[in-house]
C-alpha cells in the first residue's frame, strides 16, 4: 500500500504577521511525505544539495518514509523559497526564489518506487510529470498537483498529464485560470472532461470541494483560532488525503470522503505552527481526535439532548 511522491525537498524563509522563520525545512515532497507516513509507507524522489545535511534527514527519520530516492548533489545547494503574509493568509507574497540544484532536477524512480499502489506527482515541471510516469508500472491511483505558472507558461504539457491522471488536485484560482470559467463546479466538470476521475479543489480558510462525473462533496476548513503559517497546507492536505485513501482496501466513494477529513485535520494541524514543527509531532491520537471533532462539526442532525 505504497505511495512513491516527486516533488520539491526544500528550505522556506517565512514572514507573517505572527513572526518568522529563516531556513526552515519545507518543499511540497516533504511537507506531502511527512503527512502520508501517519498512515501509509512513502517512497520520496527528490533532490538537495550539500546543504540539507543529517541534521536535516531527521525530518524523514523514524517515520514510514524511504528516501533512497532523493539525490544529493555534491557542491550543490538545495531549493530555496522566501515568502510573506500579511492578514490574507491565503495569498503568498513571493520575495524570492532560488532553483538550485531544483533547476536540473531530472526524476530517476529506482527500481523499487516503480510499483506503487499510489503515485502522486507534486508540482514539478509537467514534462517531469510525464517522465515520472513513464517510468512506473500503471499505478491503481495517478495523482497529479500543479500551479498557476505552468498553466500559463505549458499548458498543452499541462493537458497532456491530465489526461493520463485518475485525480487532480488543484486550487479554486487555477480552476477559474485553467478553464476561464468563474464557477468552480462548472469549470470542475471543464476538468473532468480530460479524464481525471476526479477533482479535488482547495479553497483555503473556505474549505475542499471534491467532484467527480456524477457527485460533489464539500466540507468546510477546520476553525481555528489562530494560523500562524499556512506554508505547505495544501501538500500537507494532499499527503493526508492519499496517505489514509492509500492505506483503504477498496479506495470506495465512502473511503474519499474520509480521506478528505483526514487530508484536512492534517493540514488544520500543520499551519498552527511554522515549517512541519506542529505536524511533526503530532501522534495518531491527535489525529483521530481531531477527526472527531470535525465530523461533529459537519454533522447536520444534532443528537438529541
Amino acid at each position: 500500500m505504497t505511495i512513491t511522491v516527486v516533488g520539491s525537498v526544500a528550505f522556506d524563509s517565512i514572514t507573517t504577521p505572527f513572526g518568522s522563520i529563516d531556513r526552515a525545512i519545507g518543499g511540497a515532497a516533504t511537507y506531502f511525505s511527512v503527512a502520508a507516513s501517519y498512515f501509509s509507507p512513502v517512497q520520496l524522489v527528490g533532490t538537495v544539495g550539500d546543504d540539507f545535511g543529517a541534521e536535516e534527514m531527521k525530518i524523514f527519520e523514524g517515520r514510514k518514509i524511504d528516501t533512497s530516492g532523493l539525490v544529493r548533489i555534491k557542491g550543490g545547494k538545495s531549493f530555496f523559497w522566501r515568502g510573506e503574509y500579511s492578514y490574507d493568509m491565503n495569498v503568498a507574497h513571493t520575495k524570492d526564489t532560488q532553483l538550485n540544484v531544483f533547476a536540473d532536477f531530472k526524476p530517476v524512480l529506482p527500481e523499487s518506487f516503480r510499483k506503487p499502489r499510489v503515485l502522486f506527482l507534486a508540482n514539478i515541471d509537467p514534462v517531469l510529470q510525464l517522465d515520472v510516469l513513464e517510468q512506473c508500472h500503471r499505478p491503481e491511483l495517478i495523482a497529479l498537483d500543479t500551479m498557476n505558472y505552468w498553466i500559463s507558461s505549458k499548458k498543452p504539457d499541462l493537458e497532456a498529464v491530465i489526461r493520463r491522471c485518475d485525480l487532480l488536485i488543484i486550487n479554486e484560482g487555477e480552476v477559474r485560470q485553467y478553464t476561464g470559467d468563474p464557477n468552480l463546479v462548472k469549470g470542475g466538470r471543464q476538468i473532468l472532461e480530460l479524464g481525471p476521475k476526479t477533482l479535488v479543489i482547495k479553497r483555503g480558510e473556505y474549505g475542499v470541494i471534491m467532484l467527480t462525473r456524477d457527485r460533489i462533496f464539500a466540507i468546510p476548513a477546520y476553525p481555528l483560532e489562530t494560523v500562524f503559517d499556512p506554508t505547505g497546507a495544501g501538500d500537507t492536505f494532499a499527503g493526508g488525503f492519499l496517505g489514509y485513501l492509500a492505506s483503504t482496501d477498496k479506495m470506495s466513494e465512502r473511503d474519499y470522503r474520509r480521506s478528505i477529513i483526514y487530508g484536512s485535520v492534517l493540514a488544520s494541524y500543520n499551519v498552527e505552527s511554522f515549517s512541519l514543527d506542529r505536524l511533526k509531532g503530532l501522534t495518531k491520537g491527535d489525529i483521530e481526535k481531531r477527526y472527531q471533532e470535525f465530523r461533529e462539526l459537519t454533522e447536520f442532525e444534532a443528537a438529541s439532548e
